[in-house]
């Protein structure tokens, strides 16, 4: 009785298999005929491009052959996950811009994997939600806002310089965790209010439980059973989710509901107050996003514990992990690159004047460094910190003058298009030249995405570039970086954001 319940199960699989595989090799078909100018990667039955990944299955060999497709292939191309799925993967700008500005798009399946850490928060909100959220967190963005969230920049980046002092003149050190450190300081106290100081407990159970859903949902996103939750529940992962989602949402419960404790008591003793008014918002008082959640109404009601949990948690993790990319690549960069370092160092004297690195940075001194920002800039290029973005198309969706069908997945390769030789000659070359006004204007205007386009852009991007210039002020203000052994040559792969493989290695001296 078992072997015939066995088999009539093994015989009801093979047919879904064969079924769903042929159904997906029909419509790679169709979009060959609707797509003639995308090129299509080899693939097999069942197997799709799977089969490509098995010469190195580990994460630097994942990036290297996933982003490798474009060099064989060419620029926009129709691949095949499992069972032979269709998934297009586009780096040319001009369809880039079309799918970045389509109006019938879902996010792809990573962002399913982000949402039992991060819910609806607004990277994976869609619609209305998205919309409502948007609205309500663009104030905490407004210039004046990020002028008071210098003070913290200045104070945390002082931080990060004065616990590298032990590191001078001792060789190559990895400069990536110390900046990690730093970033997860800063975004905490400006956008909970509370500071955390993992600089000075960087074994906190928080760090290692962002360090850990990161690589988990990295490792969901390329397997071959990824589409399937009820296999990732069977697996040991599960688990180690669910005790770092512990960590990571009782913190953030836990910082809600003493700011939130704080707050009614500050409240009682002024007017109730039941909307926040824009004099609050953008008056001298600072307002961190916590804050904000907190004092905001929806349809006449106050933000949910849970709705503002999700907010925060979102910004926690886009807010350090991101930033820590570029800084911590940024001053890999430098290093190798004498002439850019020395040209930085006489611009901040320029603009700071010859004791800057005991200079309180503000907004406007900040926008004067024209070069840090091009080679931040720069830095983006080689190195995006996101480096791959997804999207779904809803309904049909019109590229190339040709409706897609609903439901394929769209990959924008941001790495591969910054590193396209095509569009940036000698790409692996560091030139911050490429983004003065006259080379800049030259570019398609969707060439270069760091923080993504369109409506769904950054929302924090000006944030991240100012706690980024004001870093690597410090830093440099500090010490002079040197290069690294050619034996600590940094090797990258990706997670949710790009990441070194081994680290980022500098050598400082004190200036």
């Amino acid at each position: 009785m078992l072997a015939i319940l066995v088999s009539a199960l093994v015989a009801v699989l093979v047919t879904w298999v064969v079924t769903t595989t042929a159904g997906h090799l029909l419509l790679v078909r169709k979009l060959q005929r609707l797509l003639p100018k995308f090129g299509t990667v080899p693939s097999v039955p069942v197997l799709g491009n799977t089969f490509l990944y098995r010469k190195d299955p580990t994460p630097p060999g994942i990036f290297a052959t996933f982003f490798g497709f474009h060099r064989h292939y060419g620029d926009d191309l129709i691949t095949q996950s499992l069972f032979n799925q269709p998934v297009l993967q586009v780096t040319s700008a001009p369809v880039v811009e079309q799918v970045l500005n389509a109006k019938t798009v879902k996010k792809s399946i990573i962002y399913e994997f982000m949402k039992p850490w991060l819910n609806e928060g607004l990277i994976t909100a869609l619609g209305k939600k998205w919309a409502q959220r948007r609205r309500i967190i663009t104030p905490a963005f407004h210039f004046k806002i990020l002028e008071e969230f210098l003070d913290i920049f200045n104070r945390r980046s002082e931080d990060f310089v004065g616990k590298l002092r032990t590191r001078v003149g001792k060789g190559d050190f990895n400069i990536y965790e110390d900046v990690t450190l730093c970033t997860l300081d800063i975004i905490s106290e400006s956008a909970m209010g509370v500071k955390i100081n993992a600089q000075d407990n960087p074994d906190s159970p928080y760090v290692k439980a962002v360090k850990e859903m990161s690589n988990i949902i990295f490792r969901r996103l390329f397997s071959m059973m990824r589409e399937y939750k009820i296999f990732f529940h069977l697996q040991k992962a599960a688990q180690r989710q669910k005790t770092a989602l512990a960590v990571l949402h009782s913190f953030t419960d836990s910082v809600i509901v003493t700011r939130k404790t704080q707050l009614e008591s500050e409240q009682a003793r002024e007017a109730t107050q039941q909307k926040l008014e824009e004099t609050d918002i953008y008056g001298k008082r600072k307002m961190t996003l916590l804050e904000l959640l907190l004092n905001v109404s929806v349809d006449g009601h106050p933000l949910s514990n849970a709705d503002i949990r999700e907010e925060v948690d979102t910004f926690m993790f886009a807010g350090h992990d991101t930033t820590t990319s570029c800084i911590s690549f940024a001053a890999y960069h430098i290093a190798r690159n004498p002439a850019v370092q020395q040209k930085l160092y006489d611009e901040m004297v320029q603009v700071l004047g010859p004791d800057f690195k005991n200079a309180q940075l503000t907004y406007s001194n900040l926008q004067e460094l024209k070069y840090l920002e091009m080679t931040i800039k720069e830095v983006l290029r080689i190195h995006p910190s996101v480096p791959v973005i997804g999207r779904k198309s809803a309904h049909d969706m019109i590229i190339d003058g040709s409706k897609v069908p609903p439901g394929i997945d769209v990959a924008i390769l941001i790495y591969a298009m910054h590193n396209n030789p095509a569009v940036f000659p000698e790409p692996t070359r560091f030139d911050p030249e490429r983004f003065n006004e006259e080379n800049s204007s030259k570019r398609h205007p969707y060439a270069y995405v760091p923080f993504s386009a369109g409506a769904r852009n950054c929302i924090g991007q000006k944030y991240a570039l100012l706690e980024i210039k004001a870093t690597l002020v410090k830093l440099l203000g500090h010490y002079r970086l040197g290069a690294c052994d050619p034996a600590n040559t940094v090797r990258i792969k990706t997670d949710m954001t790009l990441r070194p493989v081994n680290g980022t290695f500098v050598k400082i001296v004190e200036r």
